[in-house]
């Protein structure tokens, strides 16, 4: 299996860049965030004619994930039992199916705006809230396979961001965001792509502003983490960073996993 993961930045405006580019890169099962449509405005034909079954979940806005599969979408859930809402709702930043025997989750993490802010304090919540269940997950079964796929708006480390300095005082670094990225290891899910990276300014986004992209002045903040069971089955991964290069492009690049 080829599993992958791509925060496409809208997916009414990349629709068929996104199907040809995972046709050509022979992707099973895509994970997508950011899609910025409603329910009843998704490309549903786009990948049912690609041969992909999807299930998405969006209300507008800058939110919405969908699943892409032609391996199997079984028992699709959206949203997970103590997701936090935000002034009152519940947004549509997680999603999951049973793809050919893994749960693959897809996720968009809430960004945090700014420290102090209370949309700061609602990734720290949402971050320990999808924690919680994953380690519940496997408790109850320690062979799970599961994905935890998507934009996390995390930069684990100072390796995963182009230059320290610049992002003091700003969130995506902070000590506490990075507690909650790592906090995921220790209940037993892997970065299943980190080994098999080629350098530490392997990036996953870039901003559009500034020449970021030419520069390669990025952030790995897209992540897929891998239960023990999953992670065991991995053999490859990458960072696609060739769909950056296409025309009217995310300002994401797909990281990809090849499954044994």
């Amino acid at each position: 299996m080829r599993l992958a993961s791509w925060n496409v930045n809208s997916i009414r405006a990349r629709s068929e860049s996104v199907v040809a580019w995972a046709q050509q890169s022979d992707i099973d099962v895509l994970a997508i965030q950011e899609t910025k449509c409603t329910d009843d405005g998704f490309p549903v034909m786009s990948f049912l004619a690609a041969g992909y079954d999807v299930a998405f979940t969006g209300s507008g806005g800058y939110n919405g994930v969908a699943i892409a599969s032609r391996v199997g979408l079984d028992s699709v859930e959206y949203g997970f039992e103590g997701q936090p809402a935000y002034d009152g709702t519940t947004e549509a930043r997680a999603l999951s199916a049973l793809c050919d025997g893994v749960r693959v989750w897809s996720l968009y993490v809430p960004n945090g705006r700014a420290q102090g802010d209370p949309h700061f304090a609602y990734k720290l919540d949402w971050l320990a809230a999808l924690r919680d269940r994953a380690a519940l997950w496997l408790a109850h079964d320690p062979a799970a396979q599961i994905a935890l796929a998507g934009d996390w708006n995390v930069a684990p480390t100072d390796d995963d961001v182009w230059d320290p300095a610049a992002f003091t005082g700003k969130t995506h670094v902070t000590d506490e965001e990075r507690a909650a990225f790592a906090s995921f290891a220790d209940t037993g899910y892997a970065d299943a792509a980190a080994p098999y990276l080629e350098t530490a300014r392997t990036y996953t986004f870039w901003d559009y502003q500034q020449l970021r992209f030419p520069r390669n002045e990025g952030m790995r903040i897209d992540f897929v983490l891998c239960s023990p069971a999953l992670n065991d089955r991995v053999f490859g991964a990458s960072v696609d960073k060739s769909a950056r290069k296409l025309p009217g492009a995310s300002d994401h690049a797909p990281v990809v996993l090849d499954l044994h």
